[in-house]
Protein backbone atom coordinates (compact mmCIF):
# COMPACT_ATOMS: atom_id res chain seq x y z
CA UNK A 1 0.00 0.00 0.00
CA UNK A 2 1.10 3.47 -0.76
CA UNK A 3 1.95 5.85 2.05
CA UNK A 4 0.72 9.44 1.61
CA UNK A 5 3.02 12.30 2.34
CA UNK A 6 0.35 13.70 4.20
CA UNK A 7 -0.41 13.66 7.60
CA UNK A 8 -3.49 12.59 9.31
CA UNK A 9 -4.32 15.87 10.48
CA UNK A 10 -4.80 19.34 8.51
CA UNK A 11 -3.09 22.52 8.12
CA UNK A 12 -5.49 23.73 10.72
CA UNK A 13 -5.25 20.86 13.26
CA UNK A 14 -8.48 18.80 12.06
CA UNK A 15 -7.71 15.19 12.67
CA UNK A 16 -8.28 13.41 8.97
CA UNK A 17 -11.25 10.93 8.96
CA UNK A 18 -10.25 6.95 8.61
CA UNK A 19 -11.49 6.71 5.57
CA UNK A 20 -9.96 10.57 3.62
CA UNK A 21 -8.95 9.31 0.31
CA UNK A 22 -5.70 10.57 0.38
CA UNK A 23 -4.98 9.49 -3.49
CA UNK A 24 -7.66 12.22 -4.04
CA UNK A 25 -6.35 14.98 -1.68
CA UNK A 26 -2.51 14.68 -3.65
CA UNK A 27 -3.57 15.00 -7.07
CA UNK A 28 -5.76 18.14 -6.10
CA UNK A 29 -3.10 19.48 -3.99
CA UNK A 30 0.18 19.32 -6.68
CA UNK A 31 -1.64 21.86 -8.69
CA UNK A 32 -3.12 23.77 -5.61
CA UNK A 33 0.25 24.40 -4.22
CA UNK A 34 1.22 25.92 -7.52
CA UNK A 35 -1.73 27.80 -7.26
CA UNK A 36 -0.77 28.98 -3.53
CA UNK A 37 2.58 29.85 -4.36
CA UNK A 38 1.48 32.42 -7.37
CA UNK A 39 -1.14 34.04 -5.41
CA UNK A 40 1.09 34.78 -2.13
CA UNK A 41 3.49 35.99 -4.32
CA UNK A 42 1.05 38.27 -6.23
CA UNK A 43 -0.64 38.94 -2.75
CA UNK A 44 2.95 40.22 -1.71
CA UNK A 45 3.30 43.16 -4.44
CA UNK A 46 -0.42 44.23 -4.20
CA UNK A 47 -0.30 44.75 -0.37
CA UNK A 48 3.27 46.47 -1.08
CA UNK A 49 2.26 48.46 -3.95
CA UNK A 50 -0.94 49.93 -2.24
CA UNK A 51 -1.07 50.57 1.60
CA UNK A 52 -4.73 50.88 1.36
CA UNK A 53 -6.03 47.50 -0.12
CA UNK A 54 -9.25 48.88 -0.69
CA UNK A 55 -8.45 52.04 -2.65
CA UNK A 56 -8.14 49.26 -5.66
CA UNK A 57 -11.54 47.26 -5.59
CA UNK A 58 -11.72 45.74 -8.78
CA UNK A 59 -8.56 44.50 -8.31
CA UNK A 60 -9.03 43.22 -4.53
CA UNK A 61 -12.38 41.71 -5.61
CA UNK A 62 -10.30 39.55 -8.65
CA UNK A 63 -7.68 38.58 -6.18
CA UNK A 64 -9.83 37.88 -3.15
CA UNK A 65 -11.77 35.29 -5.45
CA UNK A 66 -8.69 33.42 -6.67
CA UNK A 67 -7.67 33.04 -2.80
CA UNK A 68 -6.37 35.02 0.81
CA UNK A 69 -3.05 33.43 1.75
CA UNK A 70 -3.62 32.43 5.45
CA UNK A 71 -1.23 34.81 6.96
CA UNK A 72 -2.96 37.98 5.10
CA UNK A 73 -6.52 36.76 6.07
CA UNK A 74 -6.79 38.64 9.39
CA UNK A 75 -6.56 41.71 7.40
CA UNK A 76 -8.52 41.35 4.50
CA UNK A 77 -10.99 39.92 6.20
CA UNK A 78 -11.26 42.85 8.70
CA UNK A 79 -10.54 45.65 6.19
CA UNK A 80 -12.42 44.34 3.18
CA UNK A 81 -16.20 43.12 5.07
CA UNK A 82 -15.87 46.55 7.46
CA UNK A 83 -15.24 45.19 10.59
CA UNK A 84 -11.92 46.94 10.65
CA UNK A 85 -14.00 50.68 10.17
CA UNK A 86 -16.08 49.32 12.73
CA UNK A 87 -13.62 48.70 15.12
CA UNK A 88 -11.98 51.60 14.58
CA UNK A 89 -15.08 54.23 15.56
CA UNK A 90 -15.61 51.91 18.86
CA UNK A 91 -11.52 50.96 20.14
CA UNK A 92 -12.54 49.92 23.23
CA UNK A 93 -15.80 48.51 23.19
CA UNK A 94 -14.57 44.68 23.07
CA UNK A 95 -12.48 45.15 26.50
CA UNK A 96 -15.43 47.21 27.86
CA UNK A 97 -17.82 44.51 27.26
CA UNK A 98 -15.65 41.56 28.85
CA UNK A 99 -15.81 43.47 31.83
CA UNK A 100 -19.55 43.17 32.26
CA UNK A 101 -21.43 40.55 34.61
CA UNK A 102 -22.92 37.68 32.47
CA UNK A 103 -26.32 36.28 32.36
CA UNK A 104 -25.90 33.08 33.93
CA UNK A 105 -28.24 30.81 31.39
CA UNK A 106 -26.62 32.28 28.30
CA UNK A 107 -22.95 31.86 30.04
CA UNK A 108 -23.73 28.08 30.98
CA UNK A 109 -25.29 27.70 27.20
CA UNK A 110 -22.29 28.71 25.81
CA UNK A 111 -20.17 25.93 28.01
CA UNK A 112 -22.01 23.32 26.73
CA UNK A 113 -21.36 23.85 23.45
CA UNK A 114 -17.50 24.53 23.73
CA UNK A 115 -16.53 21.17 23.56
CA UNK A 116 -18.50 20.59 20.76
CA UNK A 117 -16.80 23.11 18.90
CA UNK A 118 -14.73 21.39 16.19
CA UNK A 119 -13.83 18.49 18.77
CA UNK A 120 -11.64 16.38 15.77
CA UNK A 121 -9.25 19.82 15.89
CA UNK A 122 -5.80 18.89 17.90
CA UNK A 123 -5.67 22.62 18.68
CA UNK A 124 -8.88 24.04 19.56
CA UNK A 125 -8.64 23.06 23.48
CA UNK A 126 -6.22 26.40 24.01
CA UNK A 127 -8.70 28.42 22.08
CA UNK A 128 -11.77 27.24 24.06
CA UNK A 129 -11.35 30.86 26.64
CA UNK A 130 -11.28 32.74 23.69
CA UNK A 131 -14.28 31.68 22.06
CA UNK A 132 -16.39 31.66 24.90
CA UNK A 133 -15.25 35.55 25.60
CA UNK A 134 -16.44 36.14 21.83
CA UNK A 135 -19.23 34.68 22.47
CA UNK A 136 -20.70 35.74 25.79
CA UNK A 137 -19.69 39.18 24.96
CA UNK A 138 -21.77 39.16 22.27
CA UNK A 139 -24.78 37.76 23.32
CA UNK A 140 -24.26 40.81 25.60
CA UNK A 141 -23.87 43.23 23.45
CA UNK A 142 -26.37 42.17 20.84
CA UNK A 143 -28.84 40.98 22.75
CA UNK A 144 -31.52 40.49 19.51
CA UNK A 145 -29.23 37.79 18.82
CA UNK A 146 -27.84 36.75 22.15
CA UNK A 147 -26.44 33.50 21.68
CA UNK A 148 -27.62 30.35 19.25
CA UNK A 149 -26.28 27.21 17.71
CA UNK A 150 -24.42 28.24 15.09
CA UNK A 151 -22.13 31.14 15.91
CA UNK A 152 -19.96 29.00 17.99
CA UNK A 153 -18.68 27.21 14.65
CA UNK A 154 -18.54 30.50 13.07
CA UNK A 155 -16.57 32.74 16.09
CA UNK A 156 -14.30 29.03 16.23
CA UNK A 157 -12.95 28.65 12.44
CA UNK A 158 -12.50 32.97 12.62
CA UNK A 159 -10.48 32.24 15.79
CA UNK A 160 -8.47 29.56 14.55
CA UNK A 161 -7.72 31.75 11.46
CA UNK A 162 -6.91 34.99 13.38
CA UNK A 163 -6.03 33.51 16.73
CA UNK A 164 -7.15 36.74 17.48
CA UNK A 165 -9.97 37.30 19.76
CA UNK A 166 -11.02 41.24 19.10
CA UNK A 167 -10.66 40.78 15.23
CA UNK A 168 -13.12 37.45 15.63
CA UNK A 169 -15.39 39.47 17.71
CA UNK A 170 -15.65 42.60 15.20
CA UNK A 171 -15.84 39.94 12.12
CA UNK A 172 -18.54 38.06 13.90
CA UNK A 173 -20.34 41.17 14.38
CA UNK A 174 -20.21 42.53 10.92
CA UNK A 175 -21.23 39.17 9.55
CA UNK A 176 -24.43 38.78 11.84
CA UNK A 177 -25.58 42.06 11.71
CA UNK A 178 -24.43 43.08 7.96
CA UNK A 179 -23.56 40.17 6.37
CA UNK A 180 -26.22 37.94 7.02
CA UNK A 181 -28.54 40.00 9.24
CA UNK A 182 -31.69 38.02 10.95
CA UNK A 183 -30.26 34.98 10.13
CA UNK A 184 -29.86 34.45 13.66
CA UNK A 185 -32.55 36.48 15.43
CA UNK A 186 -34.47 33.73 17.48
CA UNK A 187 -37.13 34.38 14.15
CA UNK A 188 -34.50 33.68 11.59
CA UNK A 189 -36.48 35.78 9.09
CA UNK A 190 -33.75 36.34 6.44
CA UNK A 191 -32.72 32.74 6.98
CA UNK A 192 -36.23 30.91 5.88
CA UNK A 193 -36.11 33.34 3.06
CA UNK A 194 -33.10 32.97 1.69
CA UNK A 195 -33.43 28.86 1.75
CA UNK A 196 -36.69 29.67 -0.10
CA UNK A 197 -34.96 31.92 -2.16
CA UNK A 198 -32.31 28.98 -3.00
CA UNK A 199 -34.56 27.03 -3.65
CA UNK A 200 -36.40 28.74 -5.80
CA UNK A 201 -32.99 29.64 -7.95
CA UNK A 202 -32.02 26.08 -7.79
CA UNK A 203 -35.49 25.44 -9.36
CA UNK A 204 -34.84 28.33 -12.21
CA UNK A 205 -31.28 26.81 -13.34
CA UNK A 206 -31.86 22.77 -12.77
CA UNK A 207 -35.85 22.29 -12.52
CA UNK A 208 -34.92 18.20 -13.27
CA UNK A 209 -32.54 18.18 -10.12
CA UNK A 210 -35.11 20.04 -7.91
CA UNK A 211 -37.97 17.90 -9.02
CA UNK A 212 -35.74 15.16 -8.20
CA UNK A 213 -35.31 16.54 -4.72
CA UNK A 214 -38.92 16.92 -4.12
CA UNK A 215 -39.89 13.80 -5.48
CA UNK A 216 -38.11 12.27 -3.06
CA UNK A 217 -39.94 14.22 0.01
CA UNK A 218 -36.25 15.95 1.04
CA UNK A 219 -37.47 19.37 1.86
CA UNK A 220 -35.01 22.35 1.30
CA UNK A 221 -35.12 23.63 5.19
CA UNK A 222 -33.70 20.19 5.13
CA UNK A 223 -31.04 20.53 3.15
CA UNK A 224 -30.03 24.26 3.43
CA UNK A 225 -30.33 25.59 7.15
CA UNK A 226 -26.99 24.19 8.32
CA UNK A 227 -25.46 25.22 5.22
CA UNK A 228 -26.51 28.76 5.46
CA UNK A 229 -26.54 29.74 9.10
CA UNK A 230 -22.87 27.99 9.65
CA UNK A 231 -21.72 29.86 6.31
CA UNK A 232 -20.46 26.36 5.38
CA UNK A 233 -18.47 25.87 8.17
CA UNK A 234 -18.70 21.81 9.07
CA UNK A 235 -20.28 21.11 5.67
CA UNK A 236 -17.82 21.68 3.41
CA UNK A 237 -14.07 20.92 3.58
CA UNK A 238 -11.78 23.23 5.93
CA UNK A 239 -10.26 25.03 2.98
CA UNK A 240 -13.19 25.00 0.88
CA UNK A 241 -14.95 26.66 3.72
CA UNK A 242 -12.30 29.73 3.88
CA UNK A 243 -12.06 30.11 0.05
CA UNK A 244 -16.05 30.68 0.11
CA UNK A 245 -15.84 33.59 3.19
CA UNK A 246 -12.92 35.09 1.50
CA UNK A 247 -15.44 36.26 -0.56
CA UNK A 248 -18.04 36.31 1.59
CA UNK A 249 -16.74 38.61 3.76
CA UNK A 250 -16.25 40.91 0.51
CA UNK A 251 -18.93 40.35 -1.44
CA UNK A 252 -21.85 39.88 0.96
CA UNK A 253 -24.56 36.91 0.95
CA UNK A 254 -24.92 36.50 -2.21
CA UNK A 255 -22.14 34.52 -2.34
CA UNK A 256 -23.86 32.14 0.15
CA UNK A 257 -26.35 31.49 -2.90
CA UNK A 258 -23.81 31.33 -5.44
CA UNK A 259 -22.19 28.57 -3.31
CA UNK A 260 -24.99 26.46 -3.00
CA UNK A 261 -26.34 26.32 -6.79
CA UNK A 262 -23.05 25.03 -7.26
CA UNK A 263 -22.77 22.68 -5.06
CA UNK A 264 -26.33 21.01 -6.23
CA UNK A 265 -25.21 21.85 -9.82
CA UNK A 266 -21.99 20.18 -9.25
CA UNK A 267 -23.73 17.11 -7.62
CA UNK A 268 -26.18 16.87 -10.29
CA UNK A 269 -25.43 13.28 -11.81
CA UNK A 270 -25.24 12.12 -8.28
CA UNK A 271 -28.13 13.67 -6.78
CA UNK A 272 -29.96 12.45 -10.05
CA UNK A 273 -28.95 8.88 -9.53
CA UNK A 274 -30.35 8.49 -5.55
CA UNK A 275 -33.31 5.99 -5.23
CA UNK A 276 -35.03 7.20 -1.92
CA UNK A 277 -34.65 10.12 1.02
CA UNK A 278 -31.74 8.63 2.74
CA UNK A 279 -29.31 8.30 0.17
CA UNK A 280 -30.00 11.46 -0.99
CA UNK A 281 -29.70 13.22 2.85
CA UNK A 282 -26.31 10.66 3.27
CA UNK A 283 -25.19 12.67 -0.34
CA UNK A 284 -25.62 16.19 1.53
CA UNK A 285 -24.17 14.51 4.86
CA UNK A 286 -20.84 13.71 2.97
CA UNK A 287 -20.06 17.24 1.50
CA UNK A 288 -16.52 17.71 3.50
CA UNK A 289 -15.42 14.01 1.65
CA UNK A 290 -16.76 15.37 -2.29
CA UNK A 291 -14.04 15.66 -4.09
CA UNK A 292 -15.78 18.27 -6.33
CA UNK A 293 -15.96 20.60 -2.82
CA UNK A 294 -12.75 18.82 -1.76
CA UNK A 295 -10.88 20.92 -4.92
CA UNK A 296 -11.63 24.03 -3.39
CA UNK A 297 -9.80 26.15 -6.54
CA UNK A 298 -12.16 25.02 -9.21
CA UNK A 299 -14.83 24.71 -6.71
CA UNK A 300 -14.93 28.68 -5.85
CA UNK A 301 -14.03 29.54 -10.13
CA UNK A 302 -17.43 27.54 -10.59
CA UNK A 303 -18.83 29.29 -7.42
CA UNK A 304 -18.74 32.50 -10.37
CA UNK A 305 -19.61 30.63 -13.32
CA UNK A 306 -22.24 27.52 -12.60
CA UNK A 307 -25.14 29.85 -11.59
CA UNK A 308 -24.53 32.64 -14.50
CA UNK A 309 -25.57 36.19 -13.66
CA UNK A 310 -27.06 36.68 -10.14
CA UNK A 311 -27.72 40.50 -9.70
CA UNK A 312 -28.56 41.72 -6.05
CA UNK A 313 -31.16 43.22 -7.63
CA UNK A 314 -32.81 40.43 -9.33
CA UNK A 315 -31.97 38.33 -5.46
CA UNK A 316 -33.60 41.22 -3.48
CA UNK A 317 -36.81 41.18 -5.85
CA UNK A 318 -36.91 37.37 -5.25
CA UNK A 319 -36.64 38.03 -1.66
CA UNK A 320 -39.29 40.42 -1.29
CA UNK A 321 -41.50 38.37 -3.59
CA UNK A 322 -41.17 35.53 -0.83
CA UNK A 323 -41.47 37.21 2.29
CA UNK A 324 -44.65 38.94 1.09
CA UNK A 325 -46.14 35.41 0.17
CA UNK A 326 -45.31 33.92 3.69
CA UNK A 327 -46.61 36.54 5.52
CA UNK A 328 -50.02 36.35 3.10
CA UNK A 329 -50.18 32.19 3.69
CA UNK A 330 -49.82 33.79 7.62
CA UNK A 331 -52.60 36.14 7.33
CA UNK A 332 -54.78 33.60 5.46
CA UNK A 333 -53.72 30.36 8.02
CA UNK A 334 -55.21 32.44 11.05
CA UNK A 335 -57.97 33.66 9.38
Amino acid sequence: MAVSKFSDVDEYGFKREPDFDYQSYENIMSSYYTVLTTRSIKWQKFSKNNADILGNPRKLKRFVRKGVPGPLREEVWMKSSGAYAMQQKEPTLYQTLLRYEYDQEISDQIKIDLPRTFPDNIHFEQYQLGLYNVLITYAHHNTAVGYCQGLNYIAGLILLVTKNEESTFWLLKVLVEDIVPLYHTKKMDNLITDIDVLSELIRIRVPDVHKHISDLGLPWPVIATKWLICLYAEVVPIETALRIWDCVFLEGNKILLRVGISIVVGLRQEILATDDISELIGLFRALEKNPTLMDCHRFVESVFKVPGTLKRSQIDALRRQIYEQRKADKRKGSS
